[in-house]
């Protein structure tokens, strides 16, 4: 009874925050803009075709987020030395900054972390204590295919002929409460741009050097939201849902902002992102695990309500949903202990499987249930064993994967050359 009772208050209150993220209903919003003269005569934009013009030729193409390459840095062989050679994108905040630590640590892994911003990169590593002989700083803005592959190209010179051991792609954007969809340097919507396509290039640039690896291990990270058998993912409004890919087909591209090809929504927008990275992450084993030895998995760290990824909330949410998450659903789990779970899938011996969706304590496939330490079990949150979880049906849809694979192919551009050369498994 108590379970009962919990689950319906976790569903009431999660849907009650459904207005944290619903997009704003439509509506004309329009501005009174104004200019002057040396008469103080007040002129309406609107009412000045020729100050329209002028102004959208100003403004309608906004700057590019990517503004070039760095430079690249050589002789990364003698810095790596015998250790093993991991990217983590998104490492200088949240869950992949608390990776690196973890990793660091153990004094097996030389960390390459990929972010947007170097220079916050290597002020957070330092704040964090990091091992300078540990770690190396690397622009990667996933907001933009070319970054993506400039990215690549330094990493290869960095490290020369030894392969990439690990790839951990870890970064995301979660755009909740914006009415309208923000844009990437090719025109995808944001969440869907960065979180699933800038990382699917990624991923498919690195196949053939890890291959080269007797023990490479990649994993994506996944989450419960885009995964229908999980109280976030199916009590929680919006679901993820593909549909038929429609907006994917049509090319992804402004203005197309869902892959449905429906109306922007930006909670749905980052679940959507989701199902692709896990069903990628399934594409790749299916594909490429037998002929490479690559490790591919997915994993769920928990609900870090905490996390910087909630930076787009409203106030209230990001003040209560960790309490929420803590006391009701048992689903929490720090940081920390969050970048402990995700070094273990690339790291530790009973990690090395394929085509595993990793999670911890009850994966959250149901509120928790207090045990007499005093401890949720069950939710997902902290404490509790890995084990190797179960995806929703619509994730696991192979026809729907190998569809979202091909078109995605599409949109990033890629040519014969950007196709892993490794055998395809049928």
């Amino acid at each position: 009874m108590v379970r009962f009772i919990s689950s319906l208050a976790a569903a009431a209150f999660l849907a009650s925050s459904t207005e944290a993220f619903a997009p704003a209903p439509s509506q004309v919003r329009s501005q009174r803009l104004t200019t002057s003269n040396n008469n103080n005569h007040v002129q309406t934009i609107a009412s000045s075709p020729t100050l329209l013009s002028d102004m959208l030729t100003q403004s309608e193409l906004p700057d590019k987020i990517y503004k070039g390459k760095e430079s690249a840095k050589f002789l990364g062989g003698i810095k790596v030395g015998s250790r093993k050679l991991t990217v983590i994108t998104g490492a200088s905040s949240g869950l992949g900054l608390n990776t690196a630590v973890a990793l660091s640590k153990t004094g097996r892994h030389f960390i390459i972390m990929a972010v947007r911003d170097v220079e916050k990169g290597n002020r957070v590593a330092e704040e964090m204590g990091l091992d300078k002989n540990s770690y190396l700083v690397m622009k990667l803005e996933l907001a933009s295919l070319q970054s993506v592959r400039d990215f690549v190209s330094n990493l290869k010179a960095f490290k020369s002929v030894r392969p990439l051991d690990n790839l951990i792609c870890n970064a995301a954007v979660y755009r909740p409460t914006d009415p309208e969809p923000a844009w990437t340097d090719d025109g995808f919507e944001q969440s869907m741009g960065i979180n699933h396509f800038g990382h699917f290039l990624l991923v498919n640039l690195l196949v053939d050097d890890m291959a080269r690896n007797k023990d490479a291990r990649m994993c994506i990270v996944g989450s419960i939201t885009g995964n229908t058998n999980t109280v976030g993912g199916g009590l929680v409004y919006p679901q993820a849902d593909l549909g038929t890919l429609k907006g994917f087909a049509e090319g992804a591209k402004k203005p197309i902002s869902m892959a449905d090809a429906k109306p922007f929504f930006g909670a749905k927008a980052y679940k959507d992102s989701k199902v692709c990275n896990m069903m990628t992450v399934s594409e790749l084993h299916r594909r490429y695990h037998d002929s490479t030895g690559i490790s591919f998995s997915s994993m769920y760290p928990g609900c870090i309500a905490d996390t910087p990824l909630f930076r787009e909330k409203r106030p209230w949410f990001r003040k209560a949903f960790p309490w929420f998450m803590k006391y009701v659903t048992g689903g929490y789990v720090g940081m920390e202990e969050a970048g402990v779970r995700l070094a273990q899938v690339v790291d530790a011996p009973e990690c090395a499987k394929s085509d595993v969706y990793w999670s911890w304590n009850g994966g959250a496939q149901s509120v928790g249930r207090w045990s007499d330490d005093g401890k949720p079990k069950g939710a997902g949150g902290s404490g509790g064993e890995i084990f190797e979880n179960t995806q929703s049906d619509a994730v696991k849809n192979r026809d729907v994967a190998m569809k979202m694979w091909d078109l995605s192919i599409g949109a990033c551009g890629m040519s014969e050359k950007d196709i892993p050369k490794a055998k395809v498994s049928q």
